[in-house]
């Protein structure tokens, strides 16, 4: 008999972890409808205690979100519980995840705390949270590297506090997957009321083994695993939803359990994460990369011709990859625009605001012929970036670039509502056209990446641009989308000036890295 896995998606808080992943309030709550069409168990909004815009940010996901369950994260402090629970009050379905060091090296060095104050913390923690709900997650951070005597005397105690998910996470990426499964199957072996707790676990990728981990405690006992879309997450990030979900699902013969994940949204949820983070998914990336289901070996070739089975161990239509087809045109009316923007999960505050984004779509179709799904979330997330636009936007670009001749640029912006014209030469089209820009906004911030992908495919797709910019040690994405390079790169980098000049509305204290 299978048991079921419970999916934990923590995109909204871990993968926001990631430098330069901010997202908006707006932009969480998309997510989280898709990751609610996912079918996502339960949907970690947020660290709610970490700034009023999170707070915002959780409270907005609660009130939208009917199906998933809906999770804050809190430290063990009654101010982070209290704010979760005041957060999470509107939520269909509600969890508090709480959570406090237990290494010897985080209890020593980062709390300052005895082993004795770690358990009582922990035990006043969990019985805080019961007063919101009664769906309590207790994680004792930085496990992987705690001694299994003391995980089992506060986990036991959490247990008997009210605790119904126990998470055992693998904060540093240290685990080993045989070392990691052996300590989850000894805990629910030890701990004598084990049996009425979820063990869960949540692993970085640090080596490269997030996934691997996470499924060697699910087949030691596990039935929750804490994951993200494309595996974003802080530093190297977490393990990623899809590979998790395909490896139960392909592998039935050795996974004792199942998942409830509609497999056949998982290109579409992928493919919104990369677009509003702007973090882009490698062709290579399992599941969801543009290379995934390609075969480019004749031999490979002439196997999947005569029988599919013979190199793919799952179907390319299962994770979604046959829903990309063309929906509108330039002859398609604003109803069945709103339809098909209604269907992809997408919904407008306002008349004007469809108005805007349908004018959007026009400009989009006179240059485009085929108008496709990633092209209408693309037109979502450019809407989005430039609305917050508050400082500086593109108002003209010019750039004349021809062979044995030094590319040259003019740039027209509006900073504060004042037009600046500047010009520059440059290596290239964009090269020019960002030193153009450059020098009319003097923010003498470093360029650490410059990348372009294409939204879809042929010649007229739109290229999505995302820089990373860098300076005194905070990191922005700015993203852009058109269908000239040239311009998306502009559109691209002005964003991410944008993000540099707007005050720090969150923070992620690494406390809250769990």
């Amino acid at each position: 008999m299978h048991d079921k896995l419970i999916i934990f998606d923590t995109t909204l808080r871990d993968g926001e972890q990631s430098p330069g992943a901010s997202m908006t309030r707006d932009e969480k709550v998309r997510i989280a409808r898709a990751l609610e069409r996912l079918k996502v168990d339960v949907i970690e909004a947020g660290f709610p205690a970490a700034s009023p815009g999170d707070f915002e940010a959780v409270q907005a996901v609660a009130r939208t979100i009917k199906d998933s369950r809906v999770c804050g994260l809190a430290r063990a402090l009654d101010r982070d519980i209290d704010r979760a629970g005041e957060a999470l009050k509107d939520a269909q379905r509600a969890r508090i995840h709480t959570f406090i060091a237990t290494s010897p090296i985080h209890m020593r060095h980062k709390l300052q705390m005895s082993p004795d104050q770690v358990v009582e913390y922990a035990v006043k923690a969990v019985k805080r949270a019961r007063q919101y709900t009664d769906d309590v997650e207790f994680s004792p951070e930085d496990a992987g590297r705690s001694e299994e005597d003391f995980l089992c005397r506060i986990l036991e105690a959490v247990i008997e506090a009210g605790a119904t998910t126990l998470n055992i996470p693998d904060t540093v990426g240290y685990a080993f997957p045989e070392q990691f499964g052996r300590m989850i199957g000894h805990l629910i072996e030890r701990i004598p009321n084990a049996d009425k707790a979820v063990f869960s676990v949540h692993c970085h990728n640090d080596l490269g083994l997030a996934v691997a981990n996470s499924l060697a405690a699910v087949l030691h006992g596990a039935r929750q695993v804490e994951c993200t879309i494309n595996g974003l997450g802080e530093r190297a990030g977490n393990a990623a939803l899809e590979e998790i979900v395909m490896a139960v699902r392909t592998r039935k013969d050795i996974f004792p359990c199942h998942s409830d994940i509609d497999t056949r949204e998982i290109v579409a949820c992928s493919k919104l994460v990369s677009s509003i983070t702007g973090f882009p998914i490698q062709p290579n990336k399992a599941i969801v990369g543009a290379n995934a289901f390609a075969h480019e070996s004749g031999i490979h070739q002439d196997g999947v011709l005569k029988s599919r089975e013979t190199y793919e161990i799952m179907s390319a239509e299962d994770v979604g990859w046959s829903a990309n087809r063309m929906v509108l045109g330039k002859h398609s009316g604003r109803n069945a625009f709103r339809t098909r923007m209604q269907e992809l999960g997408i919904e407008f505050a306002s008349e004007e605001e469809l108005n805007s984004v349908f004018q959007r779509f026009k400009v989009l179709a006179d240059k485009k012929h085929e108008i496709f799904d990633e092209d209408l979330q693309a037109l979502i997330t450019e809407a989005g970036t430039e609305a917050e636009d508050e400082r500086v936007k593109l108002v003209a670009l010019r750039v004349c670039s021809e062979t044995g001749e030094i590319p040259h640029a003019q740039v027209t912006i509006k900073v504060d509502n004042e037009e600046r014209t500047g010009a520059s030469s440059g290596g290239g089209a964009v090269d020019a056209s960002l030193k153009a820009i450059e020098s009319l906004l003097h923010t003498n911030t470093a360029l650490t990446l410059y990348s372009v992908n294409n939204i879809t495919s042929g010649t007229d797709a739109q290229g999505e641009v995302t820089v990373r910019l860098e300076k005194g040690g905070r990191i922005v994405n700015g993203q852009g989308a058109d269908t000239d390079i040239v311009i998306a790169s502009a559109k691209a980098y002005i964003n991410a000036v944008n993000k540099l000049l707007a005050p720090i509305q969150r923070t992620h204290p690494q406390v809250g890295d769990v």
